[in-house]
């Protein structure tokens, strides 16, 4: 079977010019193009997973897609994607979707254009649409979130089942009504974590009340919002399951505001370990997802289906850890008041 250096050596031309021919590039000479043709043709050579390899590897960079550059998870993630990349040769283009989907579409069809060598990404609310990427063969890796638009490798989190730990925590520690700040509906880490904080509710054998639920963006004031509206009511949460970090912060300015304190008043759960987590009184219990390893685990998955796109598609998912701190243990913080 012919390879690509045999159509170059035939040609007499480099793979990387067979490579820029066989793929269109406007910057290989006509007549060399013409050369590479003859002897694909006197070769019968038909390019396959290498030849791809190499285009991709003369761009030599991905294109990762979040929601929010500064949510501090996903600034995580693009630490992971990049260690990952870099130690493989390929740099990284961060792009922020703002979880606006016509943002994310131009940033898609960048890439696509571009012919970037793959592309991570967290897909956006409301459905993603990747198709510029799949009709180039673009690689694609979604991290975070699941992508039901397209058949692709993914790393996500066990986003139910660590919202059902921490409900439960709660209840252990003698919170009786339990709420929950989720994020908008149609994001699939969101829909996941409310499931859980229903799932763990039914195992405390506590009911499920919608008025105790908001749904808002993963953003500060959504946070600050929601939470001004639950603890306001006449039958107020005396603990909630925050669905991001951000949110949270929005979460205890309106605790401020209100004159509560976290744990005494108000037990907090919430996700993402924020660097600023222990640094507040009392310390913030949370759930600590593996987002630097959720980033490498993505560059690697999509670098080796640059590689080789025959490979069938995988789903890894990652646990969490809930790490328990002052901001939920309720009954110490009785015994300190």
């Amino acid at each position: 079977m012919a390879t690509i250096s045999d159509v170059a050596a035939l040609a007499g031309v480099s793979t990387a010019t067979v490579s820029r021919a066989l793929n269109g590039k406007s910057t290989v000479d006509p007549v060399l193009a013409e050369r590479v043709a003859r002897a694909v043709a006197e070769l019968g050579y038909t390019p396959n997973g290498l030849a791809r390899s190499l285009r991709r590897r003369e761009t030599a960079v991905l294109a990762l897609i979040i929601s929010d550059v500064e949510n501090p998870f996903f600034t995580a993630i693009a630490r992971g994607v990049e260690d990952a990349a870099q130690a493989a040769g390929y740099s990284v283009m961060l792009c922020n979707s703002d979880e606006n989907t016509a943002k994310e579409r131009r940033y898609v069809e960048v890439a696509a254009q571009e012919r970037l060598a793959g592309v991570i990404m967290s897909p956006t609310t409301g459905g993603s649409d990747v198709r510029p990427l799949t009709t180039h063969r673009t690689p694609i890796v979604t991290v975070d979130r699941r992508l039901d638009s397209a058949d692709c490798d993914a790393v996500l989190l066990d986003s139910r089942a660590a919202a059902r730990e921490a409900v439960l925590h709660l209840a252990e520690n003698g919170y009786e009504r339990i709420g929950c700040i989720a994020g908008p509906p149609g994001v699939t880490t969101a829909d996941d974590r409310l499931d859980g904080y229903r799932d763990g509710l039914r195992a405390a054998g506590r009911k499920y009340a919608a008025k105790l639920v908001r749904r808002c963006e993963f953003r500060e004031t959504g946070g600050r919002e929601a939470a001004v509206q639950l603890l306001t009511r006449p039958d107020p949460p005396d603990a909630l399951l925050v669905s991001s970090s951000t949110m949270s912060v929005g979460v205890l300015q309106a605790l401020a505001e209100l004159g509560r304190r976290p744990g005494r008043d108000v037990g907090i759960v919430s996700f993402d370990d924020a660097p600023w987590a222990t640094l507040i009184s009392p310390a913030l219990t949370v759930v600590a997802q593996p987002a630097h390893a959720m980033g490498q685990l993505a560059a690697r998955l999509l670098l080796d289906r640059i590689g080789d796109g025959s490979r069938a598609t995988t789903t890894t998912t990652m646990a969490a850890q809930l790490i328990v701190r002052g901001s939920s243990a309720r009954q110490s913080a009785r015994s300190d008041a």
